[in-house]
């Protein structure tokens, strides 16, 4: 039995760790500030009785549950970061317990009048009765992915205190900088040693996912030229306003507030201008390949365009590929999700398996030679002051880890 105030009280000790990255940091982590928590989870990994725990240089940390049954079975492996989104502050995060939720607003912070309602957030209708962890409306709550951490450190407990469940080799992988994109780009995939994994980063009970978007970004640079505005007729070029016709020329209705499911996006995300400089960054996204490079080529021949039209080199851009759709790895190896799938349904939790609308560390770990789909960490709403996440669905994604291990096992 998977204790309820053990996953509250572990998952707490997380969050109130400041871990936020900085996309604008050189150094790995990115933060120095995310070596306290790194630190706290080795030493907890081996209280808890793991093997070979180790921490790199660089804050990522492994671990090994050894097996337990006599017979060969594959080496499967869990894996979280332990990074906060820059979006929002993870400073002073004081999270809230409420008990038996019911169904009504939650006042988050009366002072400033923070609301948590579903009248606008119907998911949170799904967990009436249930106990939700809520932000005090001031910051973030790091559910993504201290939960999924907190669900994968608590399943390897249960699994080592309860010997009776069989299980092959586990390792498990925490990983720095994930929000800012660099999640695996220093992990050690020979050293981990794993024939597959699974992230714990998805959002609500049930999601399975093995499909991402294909990423990259854009920096688009434009040239004007600034002069008195009184005697400026024929001479000034206002940047701005020809970044304003790049931002106008491509499709409104692609931004990520009118797109769902397998629709893809641009998204201007950052503006920074003066008449003699501009400067636009995009991120650009599509679960399709093609449509993917289509959507890099519209914004390339519209620089050329504008370029053109303006007579110079007003405009120029950078575009940089930042991962891929994972589906690619992960379907020649389909049994994995299944397993995941299986595990699930075991366990009266209906799966949702659907895309995702963003990446994880598993994107780049797949291409890296580590298949590894995504499964549900149980929070809702990241990356901003009503991020909450159900316990109950935490003690769910934990009984998920260890089933999933347990069913290797029997597949021998």
């Amino acid at each position: 039995m998977i204790s309820k105030d053990d996953i509250i009280k572990r998952f707490i000790s997380y969050v109130i760790v400041d871990t936020e990255s900085d996309p604008e940091s050189d150094t790995t982590p990115s933060t120095a500030k995310q070596w306290d928590l790194a630190n706290a989870l080795v030493d907890e990994l081996k209280a808890i009785g793991m093997s070979n725990v180790s921490i790199d240089e660089n804050a990522y940390i492994m671990a090994t549950l050894p097996s337990n049954v006599e017979h060969d079975t594959p080496t499967i492996g869990f894996v979280s970061h332990f990074d906060t989104t820059p979006d929002f502050t993870g400073a002073n995060v004081k999270p809230q317990i409420i008990e038996n939720y019911d169904g009504k607003d939650i006042v988050l912070n009366a002072t400033e009048n923070i609301v948590l309602s579903p009248d606008y957030f119907e998911d949170l209708l799904q967990y009436k009765g249930q106990t939700l962890i809520t932000t005090d409306g001031t910051t973030l709550l790091g559910a993504d992915d201290k939960a999924g951490i907190c669900e994968i450190i608590s399943a390897m407990e249960h699994l080592i205190n309860n010997p009776d469940i069989k299980h092959g080799t586990i390792k498990v992988g925490f990983t720095p900088d994930e929000e800012i994109g660099r999640g695996a780009h220093k992990f050690d995939v020979d050293k981990f040693g794993a024939d597959w994994a699974y992230t714990m980063d998805g959002s609500q009970i049930g999601e399975l996912e093995y499909e991402n978007f294909n990423a990259a970004g854009a920096k688009v640079r434009i040239k004007g030229k600034i002069v008195h505005p009184g005697y400026a007729k024929g001479k000034m070029i206002n940047s701005m306003y020809i970044a304003t016709e790049f931002i106008n020329s491509l499709p409104r209705m692609e931004t990520p507030e009118h797109t769902d499911g397998y629709e893809g996006f641009f998204h201007l995300y950052s503006i920074n201008g003066e008449v003699e400089d501009t400067v636009l960054q995009y991120i650009i996204r599509d679960h399709d390949r093609n449509h993917f490079e289509a959507r890099k080529e519209v914004m390339q021949k519209l620089t050329n365009e504008l370029n053109s039209q303006y007579g110079r080199e007003a405009i120029e851009i950078d575009i940089t590929d930042q991962y891929f759709n994972m589906k690619e790895k992960v379907e020649p190896v389909m049994h994995i999700v299944d397993i995941a799938e299986e595990a699930m349904k075991q366990l009266n939790i209906k799966p949702l398996i659907k895309p995702i609308r963003g990446g994880t560390d598993g994107s780049q770990l797949s291409y890296m030679g580590l298949p590894c789909p995504n499964i549900f960490a149980g929070g809702h709403n990241f990356h901003g002051r009503y991020e909450y996440v159900p316990v109950e669905s935490m003690i769910k994604a934990t009984e998920v880890i260890c089933k999933i291990a347990e069913l290797t096992a029997e597949k021998k």
